[in-house]
Formats: structure tokens, sequence, C-alpha cells
């Protein structure tokens, strides 16, 4: 499904090419062919040519971008891992699910082919394909696994615990917060059933100074990113609202948004089969629901906390805002994207429906049921993926003019740099981008990045730069508002290029 979705020259990319990602695929690439081709630092995912930027802070999946630079010299030239993390993100999504499934006590197979199918079609999975590292959302679903593990024998299994949160945080820092509330709900779990906790209580302690200290180490911490928590929040209406589902995506046409900001990040529909398979465990199974959720109570207050902080301090309903609760305490300005905060209740939700069905040959087939139908009804979804993947996005700049002259430089200036472009020109951010792009073929000192966070926000310098004298071993390339001239300035297409 992975080579069939992205295609294989997506997955193992190579240089040279007449097309090219767009948008924060870019962005990622960009960002791992500059920190495979850089010599090794500290904090370990500095990356110099691009400003001494984290790698983390252009979401260029450190853990995979790490183990690649070990292997980078026999790797091609202008190699990046990002679409093998799209490929790894699709193979083990099922695999973790029934990872999951198992630690909850069901090992029969067509649950376990059930459950597999179902979370490869859990829509708000399929649908952030745009965005690499939250591809990754088989941590959440290890992470559930583990959490169920605790229960049952948490001695074997909290010392590679704090290695998977190390994991988990260098795939992406959401995912990583949304695993360790799946650890911490263990031993929460255990205390409120009165059993011992201390061994899961150790475990969920040091995934949680493994991740701090995985912070400290390579430079997490100190950095700021936008703000705007509650503005990219969960709508109370969005796990019932089925856009993009093929049964019932002409209900509606958009996401369902109440704070005028899409309603993108906030996507959860669950899904036309997983609903049917909740209304499935409730007819079936409804007297073992109560004592399921008090005999896993820790995991249930995790999910609650998680969904408080998914659907933020603007509490909207449809298109309304139900409820202001005013600005939020600072350091939740760093979660701006608060809606992803659910993807833990969704597949808690799966797993559930899963287990109660389960427990009869006549519930196992009706999950299987469910899950084809989840399949099928998230059909729209795989071809929008698809169709993105298989783009092939011209440049628009004169590529095969431009390309040696990116080889040959010593170090690239960009103008106008990113801050000092407004907010609102996309087309220079775009155009800026692909400019990026294309140089980090041949990667060299940069003087512009576009990054999601800084620890020191870079100033605006342009005035000064475009009067300076070239440094030996210079390419400078403005965008036609940069106004560069002089003697050592030429024209390629509509670009100002001087060297």
């Amino acid at each position: 499904m992975a080579i069939q979705l992205f295609g294989l020259d997506f997955i193992w990319p190579r240089t040279g090419l007449d097309w090219r990602p767009v948008g924060d695929a870019a962005q990622h690439a960009i960002a791992q062919r500059h920190f495979l081709a850089d010599a090794w630092r500290w904090p370990p995912l500095e990356v110099g040519t691009l400003r001494n930027v984290n790698l983390a802070f252009l979401d260029g999946i450190p853990a995979l971008a790490l183990p690649l630079r070990v292997v980078a010299p026999w790797l091609p030239k202008g190699f990046h891992g990002v679409g093998i993390f799209y490929a790894l993100a699709w193979v083990l999504q099922p695999v973790a699910a029934v990872w999951a499934l198992r630690g909850a006590g069901v090992r029969r197979l067509l649950p376990g082919l059930a459950v597999a199918l179902m979370a490869s079609a859990m829509p708000a999975f399929i649908m952030r394909y745009g965005h690499a590292a939250l591809c990754g959302h088989f941590v959440i679903l290890v992470s559930l696994g583990l959490y169920f593990r605790m229960l049952e024998n948490a001695r074997w299994w909290w010392i590679g615990i704090p290695l998977w949160q190390a994991v988990a945080l260098l795939v992406h820092p959401y995912l990583a917060l949304m695993s360790l509330a799946l650890l911490a709900a263990a031993p929460l779990t255990l205390m409120l059933r009165g059993n011992r906790f201390l061994l899961s209580g150790i475990g969920a302690a040091c995934a949680l100074l493994a991740m701090v200290g995985v912070m400290a180490a390579f430079g997490y911490f100190g950095a700021s990113g936008d703000g705007g928590y509650g503005q990219y929040a969960l709508n109370l209406l969005s796990p019932f609202w089925p856009f993009r589902s093929l049964f019932l995506g002409g209900l509606v046409t958009t996401e369902v948004d109440a704070t005028g900001h899409g309603g993108w990040e906030g996507y959860n529909w669950l899904g036309l089969g997983l609903w049917a398979a909740l209304l499935a465990a409730f007819c079936l199974a409804r007297a073992q629901i109560l004592p399921g959720l008090r005999a896993h109570a820790g995991l249930v207050l995790a999910l609650l906390g998680l969904t408080a902080i998914a659907v933020s301090f603007r509490i909207g309903l449809g298109g309304s805002v139900l409820l202001d609760l005013g600005p939020a305490p600072g350091f939740l300005e760093q979660f701006r994207a608060s809606g992803r905060f659910f993807w833990p209740v969704a597949y808690a939700l799966m797993i559930g429906a899963a287990v109660l069905l389960a427990q009869s040959r006549r519930g196992a087939i009706i999950l299987a049921a469910c899950a084809v139908l989840q399949f099928a009804d998230s059909a729209p979804m795989r071809a929008s993926l698809q169709a993105w993947a298989h783009a092939r996005a011209p440049w628009t700049v004169e590529a095969d003019t431009l390309r040696p002259m990116f080889r040959d430089a010593r170090q690239v200036t960009f103008l106008p740099s990113w801050p000092c472009m407004a907010h609102e020109d996309d087309a220079a951010r775009t155009r800026t981008l692909e400019l990026l792009l294309l140089a980090s073929e041949t990667p060299r000192p940069v003087n512009t990045m576009y990054a999601a966070r800084w620890r020191t926000p870079p100033r605006c310098t342009d005035a000064e730069v475009a009067v300076s004298p070239l440094s030996p071993g210079e390419l400078r390339v403005g965008l036609p508002q940069a106004g560069l001239s002089g003697s050592a300035c030429s024209a390629v297409g509509d670009l100002t290029v001087c060297r």
C-alpha cells in the first residue's frame, strides 16, 4: 500500500529531477539534506549550514535522520529520508495497532486483521500526509500497547519505556506528549485499582526523565513559536463531522470550524466503520462498558485530559464558540495546534471497541465488517493522498541553469530573507522555499530558512546585506522585489543572481 500510495521515486528520492515536493514536504527535505551533509555538532541536531537551527524545529524527524547520518557517506548525493518515513509510517501503523490489541489481551487472527485494516483507514492518520513527522501515529499505538503491558507486568517493560519515549520525542514532540500521557496512565490505573504501582510509576517517571534529558542534550529548550493556543482546537462536532467520507461526505463541504482558522488541525472524523463498531459494541456488550472504564480509570482520566487540551480554552461547537475562557497559561501557547491531542482518544476507542466485539465469534465478524466499511469510507482520503504524492510540481525557476551555480558556490544568500517577508506574502515565501529546496541538492551554508521555532529569532538585515560586497565564493540570489544590481549580477529568468 505504501508503494502504491507514494511511488518508489517519492520514497527513494534523487536529485536532478524536473519536479519538486511542495509545502511542508519541501521544508522537511531541505532540513534533512543539510543535516545529512553537515558535520557533527553539539547539540547533535544543530544544522550549521541552516543558521544553526535545530533539526527538530524544522520537523526533520531526528529519529530517522540520526541513523541516516551514520550511513550518509554511502547514500546518493542530495538524499533525504522523508519519503522513507512516509512508507515506514504506513507499514508500522497496522502493525502497531495489532501490538496494542494484543496488549489488551486479544490475540486471535480475525480481530487482529480487522484492527490492522481499521487503523490504516483512520481519517486523522491519512489526512496528515502533508506533514511527514505527524504521520507517525504508530507512536500512539505502540504507547497504548505499552500501557496495557505495564498493567500486567511492569517488571519486563519499564526498562525499555524510557528509550521508547526518547524515540517518540525524536519523531515529533506532539507525539511524545501523547505517548507520555498514555504511559503515565498505567501507574494511575493501578493506583486506582488498589494494586501495586511502584514499578510502572518508575517506568513512567523514567520516560519523563528520558524525554527531558534528550530535550536538554539535543537543544530543544529555549525556543518559542508563534503561539495561538485555541485557534487550531478540536471542535466538539469534529469526531462526528464526516468531511471526506465516501458515504456521508456529501452532507458537509468543509472542516467544521468555530475559530476562523479552517478547522484543519482539529480534523478528527472517526470514520463510519469505527462509529459502526462503537455502536455494535454498545449493543452487544453494553454491560461490560462501565466495568471496563472503571478497570482502566487512569487511562480514561488521561484521555479526558488530552481531550480538554484539544478542545482548548475556546470551546467551539459547529460554527460558534460556546465558551471562551480567556487567555490560556503561557506554557500552553507552545501547543497551538491543540486539536491533535484527540488522536489517542480515537485509537483508544478503536481498541476498546475491538476488545468488546472480539469476545464472541459474531462480534469478531461484525468487527471485521466494520473494518472493511472503515476502509471503504476512507477511499477519498487515500485518493487525495495519492494525488498529492504523485503530483509533479514543475520548477518555477530555471533549475538547470541554477544547479551548477549552487554547486560551485561556497555560500548562498537569498533576498528577501525569511524575517523580511510580510507574513501574508505567500508568493515570496513559496518561491524562497523552492530556491532553498533546489540549493539543498548540493547543500551549502545559506542565510535564511523557514523554521517552526527559533531559540533566537532572526532579524531582518536585508538592507545591509544587499549593499555589502560579495564574499569570495558567495552566490547572491534575489527575487524581483529585492532590487539587486551590479556588475557581478545577471538575470536568470526573473531572478537576479550575483557572484
